[in-house]
């Protein structure tokens, strides 16, 4: 059996700041998840509140949904403190086939054969 799945790669950018944000992020400041890994352009930072507050949503954003699902159409997320007013956005980029066997220990159970 095949162990290959797909995940979209996803960017997740600073749209708007409606308040103060100490963070010192600017409109278009992002990152990038890439199957399972964060990367961030040379010398940038990302804050770790606002992090938190899109982690949640990033593995069920990876995936394929089905087009009625609320996950499909809502891509924004708010940073935490009240007064930052940071939105950021969770765009997909391009698809990423992974294999199960680099991402997880545990092993895929082997379907059973058919009995002759």
């Amino acid at each position: 059996m095949d162990d290959t799945f797909e995940l979209y790669d996803l960017k997740v950018s600073i749209e708007k700041i409606q308040g103060r944000c100490t963070c010192d992020h600017g409109t278009g400041d992002y990152f990038e998840l890439k199957g399972g890994k964060i990367e961030l352009p040379a010398g940038k930072s990302f804050c770790l509140y606002a992090l938190q507050s899109a982690i949640p949503l990033l593995p069920a954003k990876q995936r394929p949904l089905h087009p009625n699902d609320w996950m499909q159409t809502d891509s924004r997320v708010v940073c935490p403190d009240p007064l930052c007013g940071v939105v950021m956005l969770i765009h997909r980029e391009n698809a990423r086939t992974l294999k199960h066997s680099d991402v997880s220990a545990v092993e895929l159970e082997k379907p059973e054969s058919p009995q002759d």
